[in-house]
Order: structure tokens, then sequence, then C-alpha cells
């Protein structure tokens, strides 16, 4: 691990250190915390694709999306008919 000297107003590092205090933590520990918030944040990938990909596969209470579409299509009247 790696030790950074970083300036930061005065303003905020008392409510840094009150953030801290309340969730029973170390300033070094919030700090951490906010630097993996930012970089996953403003990550350039596409990573959330793969965690999110198939996330209601298992379920089954949401219909088929292809079932309901020709289900839609069945029930309009041909062209013809128009």
């Amino acid at each position: 691990m790696a030790r950074i000297l970083a300036d930061i107003p005065d303003e905020d590092i008392d409510k840094l250190d009150a953030l801290a205090a309340r969730s029973k933590r170390s300033r070094a520990a919030a700090i951490r915390e906010a630097v993996k918030l930012y970089l996953v944040q403003h990550a350039d990938n596409n990573d959330w694709i793969a965690r999110w990909a198939g996330l209601w596969a298992d379920r089954d209470d949401i219909p088929d999306g292809v079932e309901y579409q020709q289900a839609m299509r069945e029930e309009r009247r041909p062209y013809e008919d128009v």
C-alpha cells in the first residue's frame, strides 16, 4: 500500500472526521473508501454488463419477451382486413 500526501481544505477534513467517527472508522479508512467509490464511478469499461447480464434469468414471475411479443401480434387483425 502506498502513502500519499494531499492538501484537503480544513472544512472537508472536519466533515470527513465527523463521518468517520459516526461509522467508527479511521480517517484513512474513510478516504480509502472514497477513492474506491470514485474509481468505480469513473471507470471506462463495461464490467456492469457482465455483472448484470442474466439478472432475471431465473425469475418465474417475468414472462418471456418473445412470447409476449408474439401474443401481442396474434391479437392484431390481419393487414388484409384493414
